[in-house]
């Protein structure tokens, strides 16, 4: 149904969210554009998201991993695209009924992209101005589609047609007779009705087909529009990266290379994971919505905060420094019971021990903590950066510079602990202060503030629910107790006993290892389930417990089918 409410067309409900969610593609489209000036992170769906990578309940945040594990990003921008859609098409139904409240609420959307933007670590007065020009013109949008040009009109209505009056006979003419009957009385016609009374409804009228063919065109135009300038702008920021500036790196020779990976380490079994995790391969868990681009010619590093002797350090300088190069096997908090959230790679690095040395830590500073270049924390034992391990500031991973979405240009590489509380990526300050005086990112979230790696096992062969044909079947995976070592081993089928499996050799107790066990498979459903014992004597735990406050702990167990 089509009324007139002052100049706003009252439109029917799916043409009013269609406005709405062209007003939002506007805004999100233009403000991605100017996102190529201030930066992508200041971009209002980025900007925003982090925010939700924030503030997002804990629960969630691990339903989200353990469901799209590291395409958690994706699926949270996909997510806050969806939910934002949803608000542009209420927004276009308000409007068409009260416009100040529609552009209003457009106005809500903008000054959320503002607060979000500007909220994040780094960020200056700039940073709004992608959400305020959006916003802007996704109202001028929503403006056009309600109530400017674009706006749909209804059929002009009118009262219904009017029969014309019955031509009428002249009377007879007069006779003496006296049997003359007169003429009969004048009646009006009923064609002749009055009009409708002007504060009578209008009755109910379809849209044209011109005014249809208008609307929708031009939300089309305007969708377009803005969907291809938006990726162009994302498009044009990526180019704005720093790929040139990571090319450019030359590599120093470490003065202490990695020890050569034993023959034998890799078992090239089939579903397998490789020995040494190729750079692509390697999980990313982070909370960089948007991969943050550091250029090497602008980054420092700050050792401060309760040292005698603070540092600032160009990437030119510490890359003159001297460096080794070790494999490290990196597990993420995260990481469910069998799950792939761990990796094992070559690190080319300047030990952290030395750096710490030189800074002279007070008396008390138990925690370093680290700070990336878009605000994020995380707290390190100082005990543990100094006691020998091989604790690196990393700036090659398997033979190149860091891959951005790594941490280029430098990056904290911690044997023994989880990521959340040692592996910061981008990062560009390292402050000396104690557990007592500062919580990292992670901490007031419910996580422990020391996150050492549990002793863990999985099997990567067979899979879940494989069909495998009875006779001689290979049982293989990988273990790891990171700055302890695997020192055994061992598989069980169907709950019997549990047998020894054979361990392939390992670089070093910092590093996962492969491990295999031959099966005579027989016919039917059976259960696999395997569990470590690390070089201090710990063995796993049966107990299953979630990956919240310090990581999972269980036995990994497998389900197949043998015919």
């Amino acid at each position: 149904m089509w009324v007139r409410l002052g100049r706003v067309t009252v439109i029917s409900r799916g043409y009013a969210a269609l406005a709405g969610i062209t007003a939002a593609v506007v805004a999100i489209g233009s403000a991605e554009l100017v996102a190529v000036v201030t930066g992508p992170r200041s971009a209002p769906l980025v900007a925003v998201g982090g925010l939700v990578v924030d503030h997002v309940p804990e629960p969630a945040k691990q339903f989200g991993i353990a469901l799209f594990g590291t395409y958690d990003k994706i699926a949270l921008l996909v997510g806050t695209a969806l939910l934002l859609g949803v608000f542009a098409a209420l927004i276009g139904v308000l409007a068409v009924r009260w416009l100040v409240a529609g552009l209003a609420g457009i106005g809500v959307f903008a000054a959320l992209g503002v607060g979000a933007a500007v909220a994040r670590a780094g960020a200056g007065p700039a940073d709004a101005l992608p959400s305020l020009l959006g916003g802007g013109l996704g109202a001028l949008a929503l403006w056009l589609l309600i109530a400017g040009p674009l706006q749909p009109d209804p059929w002009p209505w009118s009262p219904p047609a009017t029969a014309p009056p019955p031509a009428t006979a002249p009377p007879p003419a007069a006779t003496s007779s006296p049997t003359a009957t007169p003429p009969p009385a004048m009646t009006s016609s009923p064609a002749t009705a009055p009009p409708p009374d002007a504060a009578t409804p209008a009755a109910p009228a379809g849209m044209s087909v011109e005014g249809r063919r208008r609307f929708l065109t031009g939300a089309g135009w305007l969708i377009g529009t803005a969907t291809v300038g938006g990726l162009a702008g994302r498009w044009l920021a990526g180019q704005r990266g720093v790929s040139e500036a990571r090319a450019a790196v030359v590599l120093p020779a470490p003065v202490g290379p990695a020890p050569a990976v034993p023959a034998g380490a890799d078992l090239s079994v089939p579903q397998l994971a490789p020995y040494v995790t190729p750079n692509i391969g390697f999980y990313r868990i982070d909370t960089a919505l948007v991969v943050p681009q550091v250029d090497p010619d602008t980054w420092r590093l700050r050792i401060h905060g309760r040292v005698r002797n603070p540092i600032e350090l160009s990437f030119a300088e510490l890359l003159a420094r001297p460096m080794v190069e070790r494999y490290v096997t990196l597990a993420c908090v995260s990481n469910e019971v069998g799950g792939d959230l761990v990796g094992n790679a070559r690190w080319l690095g300047v030990p952290i021990r030395e750096l710490l040395d030189e800074a002279q830590p007070e008396q008390g500073a138990d925690q370093v903590v680290g700070r990336s270049v878009d605000g994020w924390t995380c707290g390190t034992p100082t005990a543990v950066l100094r006691d020998g391990r091989d604790a690196l500031l990393a700036v090659g991973m398997n033979g190149e510079p860091l891959p951005v979405e790594h941490g280029f240009p430098v990056r904290m590489v911690v044997p023994g602990l989880y990521g959340y509380v040692s592996a910061c990526k981008w990062v560009t300050e390292l402050e000396l202060t104690s557990f007592a005086d500062f919580d990292a990112y992670w901490v007031p979230r419910g996580w422990s503030a020391q996150g050492p790696v549990k002793t863990q096992s999985r099997i990567d062969t067979p899979r879940p629910r494989n069909r495998l044909t009875a006779g001689q079947v290979t049982v293989a995976g990988v273990a790891w107790a990171q700055h302890r070592g695997i020192s055994r081993v061992e598989v069980r089928l169907d709950e019997g006993q549990w047998q020894e499996a054979e361990l392939a050799p390992a670089v070093s107790v910092d590093t996962w290892v492969q491990w295999s066990w031959r099966w005579t498979a027989t016919v039917g459903e059976h259960t696999l389930q395997v569990r470590a014992t690390d070089s201090a004597g710990e063995t796993q735990t049966e107990r299953r417990r979630p990956v919240a406050p310090d990581g999972a702990t269980g036995w990994h167990t497998v389900r197949v089918t043998v015919r």
